[in-house]
């Protein structure tokens, strides 16, 4: 892959990636506050600025070296704290602060259809058609990603917020204690192709539904 070609599609995904992460935190830690815990917005989360959100392996290293071997790109930020005793009802609020990264995501890959749109209504032979016509595919494919991997109920995704909410006190505390082991669990499951398996028919249907919604083929 030359250097142009790698500038292009750091340009082409690096925008969409900052905003899905970022967006996704900030949607945490807003719902958080709703419900009476403002412990993100005290520590200055609640902003959009991504120096604020930036994870360096989660944010940098990781979206870069996929950039490089694969066709999709994921990464995460650093995490939004709250406090669930500050929550008005802990139980069912700790499920509405989950979901809300995921939901805010799905909403941005709805707008990114737009823009891909957009790129598709302008001169076809400009330079700038093509990146809104491609960066509206990226920002469609990391936003559906990062919402699918996240509804996984493995700790500490939000997923598995959002089913401890549904479990008895004393099973919501056995399941959290898988929380250390997470990451590794999804890298397992990564490496084994299981991962790949659980979220692509997911995947690829609202990738197709979203862009069919703007006329877009894929």
């Amino acid at each position: 892959m030359n250097i142009f070609l790698i500038l292009h599609k750091i340009l082409i995904w690096a925008i969409p990636v900052l905003f899905a992460i970022t967006v996704h935190e900030v949607a945490h830690g807003y719902v958080a506050s709703l419900c009476g815990d403002q412990t993100a917005k005290m520590m200055g989360r609640l902003t959009l600025n991504p120096i604020k959100h930036i994870d360096l392996i989660g944010t940098i290293v990781v979206p870069a070296m996929m950039l490089l071997v694969s066709p999709f790109i994921f990464g995460w930020a650093k995490p939004v704290p709250v406090d669930w005793r500050n929550l008005k009802n802990p139980r069912m609020d700790m499920a509405k602060v989950a979901i809300a990264g995921p939901a805010v995501n799905i909403i941005m890959a709805i707008m990114w259809g737009g823009i891909a749109r957009l790129g598709l209504m302008m001169d076809p032979n400009s330079y700038q058609a093509v990146v809104f016509s491609q960066m509206g595919m990226a920002g469609i494919q990391i936003n559906v990603i990062l919402a699918v991997l996240n509804v996984i109920p493995i700790p500490p995704l939000d997923g598995s917020r959002v089913l401890s909410s549904f479990l008895s006190p004393s099973a919501a505390f056995q399941y959290a204690k898988l929380e250390p082991y997470g990451f590794f669990i999804l890298i397992g499951l990564m490496l084994t192709g299981i991962l790949g398996k659980i979220m692509w028919p997911m995947v690829s249907f609202l990738v197709v539904f979203i862009a069919s919604l703007f006329g877009i083929g894929v």
